[in-house]
């Protein structure tokens, strides 16, 4: 059974930082390409951070140069490490497994970035 489980979410000050982690069971971590998005209250979810099963990274053009993807695949644990927080990025944060169709979501992490 395919589980995703994040943590790490919080209040921040604006410019603060955060450490989101995902934990993942019931699959083979390190063959399957891993995703993080966030959706805002009244806002579609949006894809915030990709990183390949070979270690390749996209970002959302709102967060590059803020937020860093990166996975332990001894862990089995995905991370979103994010600096310099907006008030924008306030969102519950998802973690999230594509594969043969499917997607395969956490029960979210909240974020919110306020003073």
């Amino acid at each position: 059974q395919v589980q995703l489980m994040e943590s790490g979410g919080g209040l921040v000050q604006p410019g603060g930082s955060l450490r989101l982690s995902c934990a993942a069971s019931g699959f083979t971590f390190s063959i399957n390409d891993m995703r993080w998005y966030r959706q805002a209250p009244g806002k579609e979810r949006e894809l915030v951070a990709l990183i390949t099963s070979g270690g390749t990274k996209n970002y959302a053009d709102s967060v590059r140069g803020r937020f860093t993807i990166s996975r332990d695949n001894a862990k089995s644990t995905m991370y979103l490490q994010m600096n310099s927080l907006k008030p924008e990025d306030t969102a519950v944060y998802y973690c999230n497994r594509f594969i043969l169709g499917r997607d395969y979501w956490g029960q979210g992490t909240q974020v919110t970035v306020s003073s």
